[in-house]
């Protein structure tokens, strides 16, 4: 979602800032338009870090013997780590 945002923050900047020849004395669409060209940018840039950060688990197996029975056991625990 944040990628498609980013995507329309920069055609909304562009269209302000090449294809609007309006002149306003309280605002300068083109200072407004490149703004919104690099915030769009900004955007797509942190939603593609985003989208390629990957997680990764950890999974740890523990294996005992029991001594009276001589019967083996496994515990497994998984882990995901989020800052991977």
């Amino acid at each position: 979602m944040s990628i498609g945002v980013g995507i329309f923050l920069f055609v909304v900047g562009a269209v302000l800032t090449f294809a609007l020849n309006v002149s306003l004395d309280w605002i300068n669409l083109d200072l407004v338009g490149y703004l919104f060209m690099g915030a769009g940018i900004v955007v797509v840039i942190i939603g593609l870090v985003l989208l390629m950060r990957r997680r990764s688990s950890v999974i740890t197996e523990h294996t005992d013997v029991d001594p009276a029975s001589g019967s083996r056991t496994t515990e497994r625990a998984s882990k995901v780590d989020p800052l991977a």
